[in-house]
C-alpha cells in the first residue's frame, strides 16, 4: 500500500455535497484537502447542455447504473436508480430543479431534537450560495456560487395545465422557495444563460487552482482505516494500485445516500449482524446504518393530446429539430435548454394534511422510462410524487460490493392511500375545461382503471424513482438506537469522521432534494472550520 500523503480534509466524493465542501475547506489556505471521485471528469457535452439528461441517465458513462432489489410494492419490479458518475454527482444529470421544501420540513428536524436545523436556522445557509437572476428579496440573493435562473422558454400547453390546476383549486404563486410551496408555478432552474450549472460548475471547478486543493477522479474508495476510535485515513484503488491517504484531521463522507451508508459498513461502522458475513470486523456497532432510506415515489400518468406543442411532436418534426439545434446554438434557447420539468404544482392529497404533500411535474413530453426515446405522438406527463412517505427502505452493502436497495416503496398503508389519491387529484386536473382544448386523452394508466384497487396496482405498474434518495445515515438524538449521526454531523462513536449528504436528513424534504443537499454541506462546513477552530484553541 503506497502511501498518498497527509491531508487536513479528506473529502470522499465530489458530488452535490462533496464540492461544497471541498470549496469551502480549502478557502483556508493553510488547510490541506484531498478530495477523491469514483467517477470521472465532465468533459461530455451532454453533462452542459440541459436536455442532455435524456442521453445521460442510464448512459455508463454519466450514471453508475444501480437497480434496485425487487420492489413487492412495484409489483416485484427492479427499477432503475439513476445516480450521478461524475465530479458534481447526481447534479450533472438531474432535473435542475431549484427546490428548499417546505419550512415545516426543517422545523419537524428541530423538533426531532436536532438543534440548529429549524427553517430559521437553515434558511441563511441556502442564501450564503445562492446566486438569483432575480433582484434580492428576504428569500433570494445574488453573487454566490449556486446559480438560479427562470426557464428559457415557455410552452402553451403548460401554461393551460396551470391554468387547470388553479380550476381544480391549486392556486397559481410566484415562488416555491418561500418556506410554503403549496400552489403552482413555473420552476426555477439551476442554469447560467441556457447551460447546466452543476455543483462541480459552481463550487469545486473554480477552486481547483488553489494549491491546497486536490482532486482524485476514478478512484475506488474501499475503507476508512479506524485506530483507537477516531478515522485516521482513507484506503483507495486506482489502476491496480492501492493507496492510503492519512487525515490529520477530519474525514468527511460525502458519497450521497447510496454510497456513504455502503462505505461505513465497508469501514466497519454499522450493524453488527449485518457486517459478520461480510468479514468485516465490527469497530462500531450502528444499528441505523443503511436503514431510514427515504425516496420520493413518482407516479408517470400520460396523457395524449391534440392541436398543441409538445417536446414529442418538436423532436419528430425533422424541420422542428433542427431549428431546435440552431436556435439553441445561436440564442441559448429553445427546447435544448429544457428541464425535464418546467411547470411543478404542490397540493394536498386530502384536507388531512397540513401542507401539501404531493409534488406535480409537469411535463410537455411523454416516454415509456427515463433512457427511452420520446413517443411518436403529443403529449404531457402529470408525474406526481408523494413528498412525505411514511415507507423506509434500506441500502446495505451486498456481498458483490455492489450496494443492494430496497426503497420499499408502498409498503405503508399511508403511502398506498395518498398514491391512490394523486391519481385522482390528476384526474380532476386533466378534467377542468382550460384543457378540453386540447382534447386529453388518458395514455397511462387509462380511462378501464376506475376503482381503487386497480388505480393502485396502477401506481405499482408506473411508479419509479425520481432520483431523490436520503436519510440513510440520519442524524438523531444520542438516545434514538437508529441514529448514525449527532446534530453535528458526526458519525456516533467515531471521532474525526462525519457524513455530509443527504444520507443524514432525517426525514426527506417536500421537494426535489438537490439543494437542499448543499445547503447540509454549507452548514457542515461551517461546522467543521468551527470545530477545528475550537479544537486548536
Amino acid at each position: 500500500m503506497q502511501d498518498f500523503g497527509t491531508y487536513d480534509y479528506v473529502i470522499v466524493g465530489a458530488g452535490s455535497a462533496g464540492s461544497v465542501l471541498a470549496n469551502r475547506l480549502s478557502a483556508d489556505p493553510s488547510s490541506k484537502v484531498l478530495v477523491l471521485e469514483a467517477g470521472g471528469h465532465d468533459n461530455w457535452i451532454w453533462f452542459h447542455i440541459p436536455v442532455g439528461y435524456l442521453f445521460a441517465i442510464g448512459n455508463p458513462r454519466a450514471d453508475w447504473m444501480f437497480t434496485t432489489a425487487p420492489e413487492p410494492g412495484l409489483g416485484g419490479r427492479e427499477i432503475a436508480y439513476p445516480r450521478g458518475k461524475v465530479v458534481g454527482g447526481s447534479s450533472a444529470i438531474n432535473a435542475m430543479i431549484y427546490m428548499r421544501g417546505q419550512a415545516a420540513d426543517y422545523d419537524g428536524w428541530r423538533q426531532l431534537g436536532l438543534s440548529g436545523w429549524g427553517w430559521d436556522d437553515v434558511l441563511p445557509f441556502f442564501l450564503k450560495h445562492e446566486d438569483h437572476i432575480d433582484p434580492p428579496n428576504e428569500f433570494h440573493r445574488s453573487g454566490g456560487e449556486w446559480r438560479v435562473e427562470h426557464p428559457r422558454l415557455r410552452w402553451d400547453l403548460l401554461d393551460a395545465i396551470r391554468d387547470a390546476a388553479a380550476e381544480a383549486g391549486i392556486p397559481k404563486i410566484p415562488d416555491f422557495n418561500t418556506g410554503d410551496n403549496e400552489g403552482s408555478s413555473y420552476f426555477q432552474v439551476n442554469q447560467k444563460r441556457g447551460r447546466r450549472w452543476s455543483a462541480a460548475r459552481g463550487f469545486l471547478r473554480p477552486v481547483l487552482k488553489r494549491p491546497n486543493l486536490r482532486l482524485e477522479t476514478g478512484v475506488h474508495v474501499e475503507r476508512v482505516e479506524i485506530e483507537g476510535g477516531r478515522a485516521t485515513a482513507v484506503v483507495f484503488s486506482r489502476g491496480g494500485e492501492t493507496f492510503r491517504a492519512n487525515a490529520a484531521g477530519e474525514v468527511v463522507l460525502s458519497a450521497g445516500a447510496i454510497g456513504s451508508p455502503v462505505l461505513l459498513e465497508a469501514s466497519g461502522i454499522g450493524d453488527g449482524s449485518r457486517l459478520a458475513p461480510l468479514g468485516i470486523a465490527v469497530n462500531r456497532h450502528l444499528p441505523g446504518v443503511g436503514e431510514n432510506l427515504q425516496d420520493h415515489l413518482q407516479i408517470r400518468p400520460v396523457y395524449k393530446v391534440t392541436g398543441v406543442r409538445s417536446l414529442n411532436t418538436d423532436y419528430a418534426n425533422l424541420l422542428r429539430r433542427g431549428w431546435m439545434g440552431l436556435e439553441y446554438a445561436l440564442f441559448r434557447k429553445g427546447p435544448l435548454t429544457m428541464a425535464p420539468s418546467q411547470v411543478g404544482a404542490f397540493a394536498r392529497s386530502s384536507p388531512d394534511y397540513g401542507t401539501a404533500n404531493l409534488e406535480f411535474h409537469f411535463q410537455p413530453l411523454s416516454l415509456d422510462k427515463w433512457g427511452d426515446g420520446l413517443h411518436a405522438f403529443g403529449a404531457f406527463t402529470a408525474s406526481v410524487c408523494n413528498l412525505r412517505p411514511a415507507s423506509r427502505g434500506s441500502v446495505h452493502l451486498g456481498a458483490s460490493g455492489r450496494p443492494v436497495i430496497q426503497p420499499n416503496y408502498l409498503s405503508a398503508e399511508e403511502d398506498r392511500r395518498v398514491a391512490v389519491d394523486s391519481l385522482k387529484l390528476a384526474r380532476r386536473i386533466v378534467s377542468q375545461p382550460a384543457l378540453a382544448r386540447y382534447a386529453p386523452a388518458e395514455y397511462l394508466p387509462g380511462p378501464a382503471v376506475a376503482s381503487d384497487d386497480d388505480m393502485l396496482a396502477a401506481a405499482g405498474r408506473l411508479g419509479t424513482t425520481i432520483f431523490h434518495p436520503a436519510g440513510s445515515a440520519a442524524m438523531g438524538r444520542e438516545t434514538d438506537p437508529r441514529a448514525v449521526l449527532d446534530e453535528r454531523l458526526r458519525v456516533r462513536g467515531v471521532d474525526g469522521l462525519r457524513v455530509v449528504d443527504a444520507s443524514a436528513m432525517p426525514r426527506i424534504t417536500s421537494g426535489n432534494t438537490n439543494s437542499p443537499t448543499l445547503m447540509i454541506a454549507e452548514k457542515g462546513a461551517e461546522m467543521i472550520r468551527k470545530d477545528a477552530t475550537a479544537h486548536r484553541g
